[in-house]
């Protein structure tokens, strides 16, 4: 309040009572109360203690425990503490905490038996891929096993089933190409035989298989009329020197002349005669498929200077059966024997023709020709195209039986 008498400030301590040596007791004793509660404060004007006293009165410090380390848990003993946690948990009373003592790390799982450290599951070293192979387990995918330090290897049923099937088929293959190698019968070996065989014809096999009697013509005639044919002669077995025009002769001089047969035909109304032939030649395979191939190429057969000659028997139809007579002709050059098939056709009245026609032009449709109005070029057609088939059949036949 103004007015009022200022308090006196008391003078400041001295030096040394603001800065003392040492605290006073009163202060000490209650530093000593506070640090160690339950102990009596030291008396004023007691002495000090000394370093042995502080060492023991302090308390020591003491290290930490060292933390025990896991030990390895069987796999089986974890799975089964694993479970024994998971029933706990969901079969725990109305009122428990969610999280048991066995699901609890630091807690024990029995209240009488002490708490077992968690510890991770560490794999048995025995079952790692890095393992040697007799500790390695044994996993079999139709690979080879380890059993003992030996390779096995595992082989089903149907795996031996189609190894002896294999087996055996290529057993079976392997003696059928064997025995027609030796026998001659496979297939290069069999067209040699026929071959070959086909040209021994000529004097192994009667002329009525050649040549038969009569010979039947279904279809053969002209709008396809059936046709019938009688033999009335037949050549003896000669050489080609004089059954061939100059020009065709040269033609055939490449496979050569072994024999010569022919035999002449009348129809059933001995109207017509025709000479049929086959000639036998020298020539191999080869020889005989450039002859064919040159006679195709080059129509050799459709040339009227290249038409074969009739045989004109005495005292038949064919006596006056000569060259001014024919009307119509085929040839053909087997590739597959060495043989060479023709037919020649005629009046049998021995009018003669001023223009011959091949037989291949003379059965067409709407030829106007004489010999293709009268049905010679079908007479010449059919008549060879049936002594060929014959021959093929004779081949065979006797190819079989020398088999």
């Amino acid at each position: 309040m103004p007015g009022a008498a200022d308090p006196v400030s008391p003078p400041p301590p001295p030096a040394s009572a603001r800065f003392p040596d040492a605290p006073p007791a009163e202060a000490a004793g209650r530093t000593t109360a506070r640090l160690r509660p339950g102990r009596e404060p030291r008396k004023q004007g007691a002495p000090a203690e000394t370093a042995s006293e502080t060492t023991a009165r302090l308390r020591p410090i003491r290290s930490p425990q060292p933390q025990p380390q896991p030990q390895p848990q069987p796999q089986a003993e974890a799975e089964s503490a694993s479970a024994s946690a998971s029933a706990s948990q969901f079969s725990r009373p109305p009122g428990a905490p969610r999280f048991s003592a066995a699901a609890h790390p630091t807690a024990p799982a029995h209240p009488t038996a002490p708490a077992r450290p968690m510890s991770r599951v560490v794999p048995d070293p025995a079952h790692s891929w890095s393992a040697g192979p007799a500790g390695r387990p044994v996993v079999s995918f139709a690979e080879p096993e380890l059993s003992g330090g030996r390779t096995r290897l595992r082989v089903g049923p149907r795996t031996a089933a189609a190894a002896a099937c294999l087996v055996l088929g290529l057993g079976l293959i392997g003696g059928a190409l064997t025995g027609s190698w030796l026998t001659g019968t496979g297939e290069e070996g069999g067209a040699g035989n026929a071959y070959s065989t086909a040209g021994t014809l000529w004097h192994s096999v009667p002329v009525d298989e050649l040549f038969p009697p009569t010979v039947q013509g279904t279809g053969a005639g002209p709008g396809g009329a059936d046709r019938s044919w009688t033999r009335i002669a037949v050549a003896p077995d000669t050489g080609c020197a004089h059954a061939f025009d100059p020009l065709l002769r040269t033609a055939l001089a490449p496979v050569g002349c072994r024999r010569l047969l022919r035999a002449t035909y009348t129809d059933a109304t001995q109207s017509y005669v025709t000479t049929v032939g086959l000639l036998f030649t020298k020539a191999d395979p080869a020889a005989m498929s450039a002859l064919a191939a040159r006679f195709r190429d080059e129509h050799l057969d459709r040339r009227a200077d290249l038409m074969p000659r009739p045989y004109a028997a005495p005292g038949t139809a064919a006596a006056g059966f000569g060259d001014t007579q024919r009307a119509s002709w085929t040839i053909s050059v087997l590739a597959d024997a060495p043989v060479v098939a023709f037919a020649v056709s005629g009046w049998a009245d021995g009018r003669g023709v001023d223009s011959p026609q091949p037989a291949a032009d003379a059965v067409r449709s709407g030829a106007t020709t004489a010999p293709a109005q009268a049905g010679l070029g079908n007479e010449a057609q059919g008549l060879a195209d049936r002594v060929e088939r014959r021959l093929r059949k004779t081949v065979g036949t006797a190819t079989e039986k020398s088999s």
